[in-house]
């Protein structure tokens, strides 16, 4: 067990609905460690691969941070909502009978290289040492400026409307749900992040990933060989 002590980096497929903190805080208690962390936050509604880092990989947790990484996910077409996601209500419905698969997939050109990506006003950015999402949730409003990322790709999968399937290659710092945002706004029907799924961050892969439960029972049988 002194191992994790030492440091390891455990691959962990997080569950909908956790937070990457809930993930940390239980793989603390089970490695018996205070030194642990991840890299990369995903939200509560995303599943999907997190990097989490025990004893001296934590020291390594911003260049993995610095990867580029792979999601999957679908859109939801015909409204938008005001967290880009199902964190809060649908509003502003429009129909979306008149767009085509081909106009979909050729909405995704303008968002493929080097882009400015403008962040969602709930998220953790901290503001004057405050998040907006706590700054957003209290009314008040706060002007994020756009910065510079690379969409390196972002390829639509399939077409189930209102649904849209997608893969995206992306740089650290890409906010998948403003892009679900920016992408529906730029087909004029709107459009807001209804599934989310990070299978990979630069060579590490969800697909070599554990559970958390597959994770703790692993804990507890290497305990029992002691």
């Amino acid at each position: 067990m002194n191992t994790f002590a030492e440091g390891r980096v455990i691959l962990i497929d997080k569950p909908i609905d956790w937070t990457s903190f809930d993930a940390v805080h239980k793989i603390r208690n089970l490695v018996k460690t205070k030194k642990v962390g991840h890299a990369g936050t995903l939200d509560p509604l995303a599943t999907g691969l997190l990097i989490i880092c025990t004893g001296k990989f934590t020291k390594r947790i911003n260049e993995y941070m610095a990867q580029v990484k792979e999601y999957t996910g679908s859109i939801t077409l015909g409204a938008t909502t005001p967290t880009y996601d199902l964190e809060s209500e649908p509003i502003n419905e429009k129909p979306v009978d008149h767009i085509s698969t081909e106009m979909i997939h050729a909405a995704t050109a303008p968002f493929i290289g080097e882009i400015l990506q403008v962040p969602p006003a709930h998220s953790a950015i901290k503001v004057n040492g405050k998040r907006v999402y706590e700054l957003a949730r209290q009314g008040v409003e706060v002007k994020l400026e756009p910065r510079k990322l690379t969409i390196h790709e972002f390829e639509i999968t399939s077409v189930e409307m209102p649904k849209v399937f997608f893969r995206v290659l992306c740089s650290t710092g890409t906010y998948i749900r403003s892009l679900a945002n920016d992408f529906g706004e730029a087909l004029g029907c709107g459009g807001y992040l209804s599934s989310l799924r990070r299978t990979k961050i630069g060579d590490f892969s969800v697909d070599d990933a554990q559970t958390i439960d597959q994770f703790r029972e692993m804990i507890l049988a290497s305990r029992e060989g002691e």
